[in-house]
C-alpha cells in the first residue's frame, strides 16, 4: 500500500534508514540489531527528525517486489574538481535507495548536468577559467556596455547560467574523458561572439597598446564595464605622446597609470597633454634625484622615449 515506506539501513549498524520515498528515519532505540530492510508501519515526525515507531523486517527480494513501480535505472555523471574530470556510472535504484552502481562513460546530457552543477556551486574556475578567458570576457562586456547589441553582456552570472550553450563542445570533450586542463575556454568564448562584428574586436577593444618607446603594453579592462580601461606604463616610455588613446571608436579614453622606473605609481591621467604641461614638473622635481639614472627632461614632448636608463640608451 505504501511502497515509499520501505527502508534500508544507510550503513550496517548505523540505526539510520533511508526510505524509498527519500525520507531519512532513525530506528527505535529499543532495536539492538536493526535489520537491513524494513517495511515501516508508523513514523513519529518529531522535532528531532523522523523516527520509526513500528516496522516489519523484510528481505531485499520482497522490498524489490513490493516497490517495483519505483524501480529505475539512470546514468549519473559527477564532476571531480580535484581531478578535473567527469566520471559516470549506471545506477539501479529502488526509489531513493541505490541498489547498485556500475562505472560507465557518461552521455552528453549527464555530463552537461554535472558541469552545470559544479559551475553553479564553484563558479567557472572549476572548469579551467583562466586569465586569457577572463581578459576576453572583460573586453566583450566592455563593448556590450558601450555599444549594446549584438555584443553579449558576458557577465559571470550570465556565463554560468548559459554554460550549456556557449561551452557545449567542451562539455562533450569532458564527457568523452578529457580533463579540464585540455579545454580552451578562451576559444569557446571567441566562438560565441557575434559575426561580422567580432572582426572588429581588436580594433574596438584591443588587448595591447604600443607606446612611443616601442613597448607593447597590455590594456587592463575593468571587472565593472562602466569603469575605464587602464594602461600602466613607465612615464619615460611616453615622452612625446600627447594624444590619449581612445577605445570603442573614440568613445572612451584610457586611463594612464604613470609609473616610476621602480614600477611605483607617480600619477594617473587621461589627458597627457595637460599632464606634461602641468603636474609633470612636480613629478620631475620629486623623482629626478631618486631615479637619477633615468631621464627626466624639462621638455618631455621633444625628448626621446626610453625603456631603460640614460646609459643603456634604450
Amino acid at each position: 500500500a505504501w511502497p515509499d515506506r520501505i527502508g534500508r539501513l544507510r550503513e550496517p549498524g548505523s540505526g539510520e534508514y533511508l526510505l524509498t520515498g527519500g525520507m531519512g528515519a532513525e530506528a527505535p532505540r529499543s532495536w539492538s540489531d536493526p535489520p537491513e530492510w524494513v517495511a515501516v508501519v508508523d513514523l513519529d515526525r518529531g522535532p528531532h527528525g523522523p523516527r520509526i515507531r513500528a516496522a516489519v523486517p523484510i528481505t531485499r527480494d520482497l522490498a524489490e517486489r513490493a516497490a517495483h513501480r519505483l524501480r529505475s535505472q539512470e546514468q549519473v555523471a559527477s564532476f571531480d574538481v580535484d581531478r578535473g574530470r567527469i566520471s559516470g556510472r549506471r545506477v539501479d535504484r529502488l526509489g531513493a535507495i541505490e541498489l547498485s552502481s556500475t562505472p560507465q562513460t557518461p552521455d552528453f546530457p549527464a555530463a552537461q548536468r554535472a558541469v552545470q552543477s559544479v559551475v553553479a556551486d564553484s563558479g567557472l574556475d572549476a572548469i579551467g577559467w583562466d586569465d586569457a578567458a577572463e581578459g576576453l570576457r572583460r573586453r566583450v562586456a566592455f563593448l556590450a556596455h558601450h555599444l549594446g547589441e549584438p555584443w553579449p553582456s558576458m557577465s559571470l552570472d550570465d556565463l554560468q547560467r548559459t554554460i550549456d550553450t556557449w561551452c557545449a563542445p567542451e562539455i562533450a570533450l569532458l564527457a568523452d574523458g578529457a580533463r579540464v586542463r585540455d579545454l580552451d575556454l578562451h576559444a569557446a568564448l571567441r566562438r560565441s561572439l557575434p559575426w561580422p562584428e567580432a572582426g572588429r574586436l581588436d580594433e574596438l577593444a584591443p588587448e595591447r597598446f604600443t607606446v612611443p618607446s616601442g613597448s607593447s603594453i597590455r590594456i587592463t579592462y575593468p571587472t565593472d564595464p562602466q569603469e575605464r580601461p587602464i594602461i600602466a606604463v613607465k612615464l619615460q616610455e611616453l615622452f612625446g605622446l600627447t594624444q590619449t588613446p581612445r577605445l570603442v571608436d573614440g568613445r572612451v579614453p584610457v586611463l594612464f597609470h604613470l609609473l616610476s622606473p621602480a614600477q611605483r605609481p607617480l600619477a594617473i591621467t587621461d589627458d597627457l597633454a595637460s599632464f606634461w604641461s602641468g603636474p609633470y614638473a612636480q613629478v620631475r622635481a620629486e623623482n629626478r634625484g631618486k631615479y637619477s639614472k633615468h631621464p627626466w627632461p624639462e621638455d618631455p614632448l621633444t625628448a626621446p622615449p626610453q625603456r631603460g636608463t640614460k646609459r643603456s640608451g634604450r
